[in-house]
């Protein structure tokens, strides 16, 4: 059958061992080269969200909230323009799964389906590359970053999971701030083909060692959940690593496991503040608070029971949110505490103008940035789940 794509010229891109040691920028030109795309400029998205950051300097940063590029990474969706040059641009989000990296800028005289095509083809390719190279390319992770990080922040980072993580039934997306001074609060969260696990944790203190709690304890549900372990096993080992390790050291978190095809929900609370669940775009009062566990890190012997799991359903739709109190405590402009309604009516309110989860979540941690001009007293950590059974349709916006 005929087409207008070149595939003999992207399998020979492709099988080239010479690509394997290419910079990111010389390997975007070749491989929209053999995709057959004029012009391509990608952009990634700066650690907090706020910019989208050209490869190379020889093109400006874009505003994610004022900015074509912008639009693109918020909606997830194409966007066409006029170009300054007489000919027009697609802008095209860049995707790793469920993660936003950035988006890439195609320029060409004109734009026509196959063009199209063949600019999401390499739109695809490239979310790929730049997932591969940023884990040891330091001039990637440098291009998003606006300044020096401290070592607790450089420590967890090291150990988080991608931002968001899912597919077209659930989905689970996280924020972290302050992004270059965090010192113990953390998330994680993996899919398998039956089940989602989460967890947030936050440990006690705000310094190198709050960020090595932490670090233990997420290596520890890790190697457990590996290993097949149910959620009592991993909170058991949890315990044990932090107690055995860091015997002076103790850190809040909940741990949960949502069955995929079910939406059976099975979480354990340690100390930390009680999920929240919206359904039909209202917070649910208490469905999720049930008396706490002592902190992880205890030993058995200085809890004195077992730990507790916690098992119910959702419906299809509902967002299950995780939160560290830094969130909930952080002060407005007047002096006023976030608080706990204004953050579910936040949720709430993006809900129901169908944003995606993910542009929920960094709308609301800038919200309370601005508010504090970028100075918060403590951590501050969400976590958002929504889920939608097998069969059924998830919001348009997030497909």
């Amino acid at each position: 059958m005929p087409t207008s794509e070149p595939p003999g010229a992207l399998v020979e891109f492709l099988a080239d061992p010479d690509n394997a040691v290419l910079d990111l920028a010389t390997a975007v030109a070749r491989c929209a080269t053999a995709l057959g795309v004029p012009r391509a400029v990608v952009y990634l998205a700066d650690l907090q969200q706020r910019r989208l950051v050209p490869l190379h300097d020889e093109t400006a940063a874009a505003d994610v909230d004022a900015s074509l590029a912008g639009w693109a990474y918020r909606t997830l969706a194409l966007r066409v323009a006029e170009s300054s040059d007489g000919g027009m641009t697609a802008w095209l989000p860049l995707l790793d799964g469920a993660e936003r990296l950035g988006v890439v800028a195609v320029h060409a005289p004109f734009l026509d389906p196959g063009l199209l095509r063949r600019a999401r083809a390499l739109a695809a390719l490239l979310a790929m590359m730049i997932t591969s190279k940023r884990a040891y390319k330091d001039n990637v992770v440098q291009r998003t970053r606006s300044e020096p990080m401290r070592l607790p922040a450089e420590m967890l980072r090291a150990f988080l999971p991608p931002r968001t993580v899912g597919n077209t039934h659930v989905v689970s997306t996280a924020v972290l701030e302050p992004a270059y001074e965090v010192g113990g609060d953390a998330f994680d969260h993996c899919l398998t083909p039956t089940a989602l696990h989460a967890t947030i944790v936050d440990a006690m203190g705000h310094n190198l060692l709050s960020g090595l709690t932490t670090a233990v304890a997420l290596a520890a549900c890790r190697n457990g959940r590996r290993t097949g372990a149910e959620l009592p096993e991993l909170l058991d080992a949890v315990d044990a690593a932090i107690a055995r390790w860091l015997p002076d050291q103790f850190c809040t978190g909940v741990l949960l496991r949502l069955d995929l095809a079910r939406g059976v929900l099975r979480w354990s609370n340690c100390g930390h503040p009680p999920p929240l669940l919206i359904r039909a775009d209202r917070l649910v009062e208490g469905a999720l608070e049930r008396e706490p566990d002592p902190p992880m890190g205890l030993p058995a012997a200085v809890r004195g029971t077992g730990r507790q799991v916690h098992e119910t359903t959702l419906e299809p739709g509902d967002r299950v949110l995780l939160y560290t109190d830094g969130m909930t405590e952080a002060r407005l402009a007047d002096g006023t505490e976030f608080g706990l309604d204004r953050f579910a009516d936040s949720v709430i309110r993006a809900s129901a103008a169908g944003e995606v989860a993910a542009e929920t979540l960094r709308r609301l941690i800038h919200s309370v940035l601005d508010a504090q001009a970028d100075r918060l007293r403590d951590d501050a950590t969400i976590l958002m789940i929504e889920w939608y059974p097998p069969g059924r349709e998830p919001r348009p916006a997030h497909r």
